[in-house]
């Protein structure tokens, strides 16, 4: 089966998400400028421990071979050990993101101890000016020493995952050698307007020439560095990047939040993309199967005010996140688009018109302090 052929197929749906993503709680140590979920405090509503259980073996059952899970800062959870060993025994592989706080010489162990388990530590600069400009001060420190305990731990390879932003394409030569250097593997993705990030998405996405840039790195580098597929609206700059380069919320992917409210898509957590609760009747599979969100995303896709451009059909108009989040129609061209029609809708934006992301778990007053600082040369 072709690329093409196999896309097609995937737009109308799966009997399961190929890539779930569950975010484990809001609580965080850190307060990162462009947090997708705005965490920093725990919600009280929070899934407990037979909860999260039950969740895992609705997955089971819907054949679903492995989970995406992150936070907040998952670790921060007493009961993390005990939901991914669950996850694994039945049959369902763990990737989990991290800042890495948690993960010391004892844990470490524990981690390369256990099958079916893959480990991203976050880090969004290959020094610490960088990436603590983004992340708080002492967060390029405490990844390094996660990734030193995990090397000396041999958990084998893990991954690197960061955001792409104005201030580090310059070193993304610097953080594919990095990974390199702990035999991990280098993930790339694309910084969304979502969270906090909308407030910070003006100031940090790249630009238009960096975009070129990153796309030129991509194919050069691309079969070697994970991306999911978040850099398919580059298409329209030449051949396509590796990978399915396609919109896949509520598709092929969704998102489980802390207290069991399911989303298309990990970077849409608003009410409009909310699909249902894992604690209604008919649990996580109704939704998947049934929900009316879901239903119409799957349905074909009209090109809108892209139908006229050439280059649709390479990027299929662009991220629907980064659109909905900067209040470009769903069916406007992506507020990143690399021929410029983005920036001409967001032009005439009206500031009152952008949807606001919720909800909001932000630890206000650090939060401030830190956006005050980001002035990165």
């Amino acid at each position: 089966m072709s690329v093409e052929s196999l896309v097609t197929q995937l737009k109308s749906g799966l009997d399961a998400p190929i890539c779930l993503t569950w975010e484990l709680t809001y609580a965080c140590n850190l307060q990162c400028i462009h947090c997708l979920s705005s965490s920093g405090r725990r919600d009280p509503r929070e899934l407990s421990t037979e909860e999260a259980k039950s969740v895992i073996d609705q997955l089971r059952d819907m054949q679903v071979f492995y989970v995406n899970i992150g936070g907040g800062e998952p670790m921060v959870r007493r009961d993390f050990f005990e939901i991914i060993e669950y996850s694994t025994a039945n049959g369902i592989g763990v990737k989990f993101s991290t800042n890495g706080a948690y993960i010391d010489a004892e844990n470490a162990k524990r981690l390369a101890a256990m099958d079916y388990l893959d480990i991203q530590i976050s880090l969004d600069g290959t020094d610490a000016k960088t990436n603590d400009a983004i992340r708080g001060e002492g967060s390029f420190d405490t990844a390094i020493a996660a990734m030193n305990n995990l090397r000396d731990a041999g958990f084998g390879e893990f991954k690197i995952s960061v955001v792409v932003t104005r201030h580090n394409v310059s070193q993304l030569d610097a953080f594919k050698k990095l990974a390199d250097s702990y035999g991990a593997q280098l993930r790339i993705t694309r910084l969304r307007p979502a969270g906090r990030g909308a407030d910070t998405w003006h100031e940090l996405h790249p630009t238009n020439a960096q975009q070129r840039e990153i796309y030129d790195w991509l194919m050069a580098h691309g079969e070697n560095v994970l991306t999911g597929d978040s850099f398919f609206h580059l298409n329209a700059l030449g051949p396509a990047l590796p990978g399915l380069n396609m919109c896949g919320a509520g598709r092929v992917v969704c998102l489980i939040d802390p207290i069991g409210d399911v989303y298309a898509c990990p970077f849409v957590i608003h009410d409009e993309f909310k699909a249902g609760s894992i604690r209604d009747e008919g649990g996580f599979a109704r939704i998947w199967r049934e929900s009316t969100l879901f239903t119409e995303l799957r349905e074909p896709q009209s090109a809108g005010a892209c139908a006229s451009c050439g280059s649709y059909d390479a990027c299929q108009g662009g991220c629907m996140a980064a659109k909905f989040f900067t209040g470009i129609p769903l069916d406007g061209p992506d507020p990143e688009c690399v021929g410029g029609d983005g920036e001409h809708f967001l032009a005439n934006v009206s500031r009152e018109s952008v949807p606001t992301p919720t909800p909001d778990h932000s630890k206000l007053v650090t939060i401030r302090r830190r956006q005050e600082s980001l002035t990165i040369g």
